[in-house]
């Protein structure tokens, strides 16, 4: 057996690291730091992932609804096979395709796999664009972008398609919603086809150049599609690869002939982006709550920091702020529910007046006034080891403020406000074995947090040094 005791002196803190020749004074202070619940009312819906589905948060009661936007992408210089092999045709004498359909394939869902719900399949008329920036509260249909005589078609399903029992147990199969697209459609111009499919055949061979890449076919030819949640409760999917199906048949030689099919997918190259609807009411009950903050995603609530630079410099104007630590501790969820929403992995720490031109601009953390961290559950929240670079950048923002602006601080009353923001970020690794994070985007999945927080609720440990 081993026993071993220590003392809580830290006035020898850093004491060893330097020579007595070095003059050099530590010294350390804590201090009381207050939070609150902010709503984040929409976020930057930029995200290689769709979502789609309604549910209910079984902690908070709140209902949270994501509808999903996509266009589809088509390789540059796209080729099909010549007219003269089409085989099927149809009552007009033109090729035609067999059927048409959108399969939404995703890997990952919440929920019960079993409820049934309904979706809304619009076909868009003006497609998006990388120009602007569409954040989560960006409504397609009131902002005119889906054609008002175009494809609108209802699906039912479950997010375990029950029609797909015979090949789920293939290791290739792959979770999807099916929305077929079969029926009759007319174009913009009022041409008339048997289906979905036959318009895009038609449309390759009589304009090629439309199918030149992804650019000319959105432009051109399916601008996009709109699936909004119209009934329904209890799961959602996290598509991962829409994929619009052609099915038609073609001569492999002269006496035979062959069913083939072609697609176009939803990728990165192309705009993707979800619509997030939220419970308002129960949203506003949560942000009222004093004893605690709330971090919950997609575009809920996050937890705004009112850091005290001002007292932490006071008496240390000529010190360096060598360490600034900063933990945020989660209260458990109080009902063991298998449905509980979980925590954000991770989270950004950014100033609020920054938090817009950080998404639009694209930029990446630099641990000097932004910062990552992830959750951990060995200590049940959120440790933010050193943010002394962000109190020293506050304070000279501040500095500088007030040379120019006596009322400097009456016009930025958030200057001293941090925000806590559920992101998600991708990394690469170079030549030498560093890591390197190349981006950072809102985290759109579902998640839910309780952390420790309120007026003078947290606290910050700074260690300052001087040269005497």
């Amino acid at each position: 057996m081993l026993f071993t005791a220590c003392d809580e002196d830290t006035g020898s803190v850093g004491s060893m690291l330097t020579n007595d020749v070095d003059q050099l004074e530590v010294s350390s202070s804590v201090f009381k730091v207050s939070s609150r619940s902010v709503g984040a009312e929409s976020i930057l819906a930029r995200s290689s992932l769709g979502y789609l589905g309604r549910i209910k948060d079984p902690e908070t009661g709140a209902y949270i609804t994501t509808d999903f936007m996509t266009q589809f992408n088509c390789l540059e210089n796209y080729k099909l096979t010549p007219i003269d092999s089409i085989a099927s045709y149809s009552s007009d004498g033109g090729i035609c395709a067999d059927s048409c359909e959108i399969r939404l394939f995703y890997e990952n869902f919440y929920g019960d796999s079993l409820s049934l719900m309904r979706l809304t399949a619009y076909e868009m008329g003006t497609p998006m664009t990388d120009a602007i920036h569409y954040y989560s509260d960006f409504d397609p249909i009131t902002s005119g972008y889906v054609r008002e005589d175009g494809i609108k078609k209802e699906q039912v399903f479950s997010l375990v398609n029950q029609a797909d029992r015979a090949i789920q147990k293939s290791s290739s199969y792959m979770n999807n919603i099916r929305v077929p697209l079969n029926e009759p459609y007319t174009d913009a111009d009022g041409v008339t086809y048997n289906n979905y499919g036959t318009y895009i055949l038609r449309k390759y061979y009589s304009n090629p150049e439309y199918f030149k890449n992804g650019i000319t076919f959105t432009k051109n030819v399916i601008p996009g599609f709109y699936f909004k949640m119209t009934g329904g409760m209890g799961g959602m999917a996290y598509v991962s690869a829409p994929q619009l199906n052609i099915y038609y048949r073609l001569y492999v030689n002269k006496d035979s002939i062959a069913d083939r099919m072609t697609f176009f997918s939803g990728t990165e190259e192309v705009v993707q982006s979800t619509r997030v609807s939220n419970d308002s009411e129960v949203l506003s009950q949560l942000i009222a709550d004093e004893s605690c903050t709330y971090l919950k995603g997609p575009a809920g609530i996050y937890t705004e920091i009112t850091l005290p630079v001002a007292d932490i410099m006071k008496g240390h104007e000529n010190d360096t702020v060598n360490t600034a630590r900063l933990m945020l501790p989660r209260y458990n969820n109080t009902d063991q529910n298998p449905y509980n929403l979980s925590c954000p992995s991770q989270v950004l720490l950014i100033e609020k007046d920054s938090l817009t031109s950080f998404f639009e601009h694209r930029k990446i953390v630099n641990f000097k006034d932004t910062y990552l961290c992830s959750y951990s559950s060995t200590t049940n929240g959120y440790t933010f080891g050193n943010i002394g670079s962000l109190v020293s950048h506050l304070y000279s923002k501040m500095q500088s403020g007030l040379k120019s602006d006596p009322a400097w601080l009456e016009h930025n009353p958030d200057w001293n406000k941090v925000l806590l923001v559920p992101v998600t970020s991708t990394q690469y690794t170079d030549t030498y074995g560093y890591s390197h994070y190349s981006s950072v985007t809102n985290d759109i999945t579902l998640s839910s947090c309780r952390l420790v927080g309120g007026k003078d609720a947290l606290t910050l440990s700074v260690i300052y040094s001087r040269f005497r």
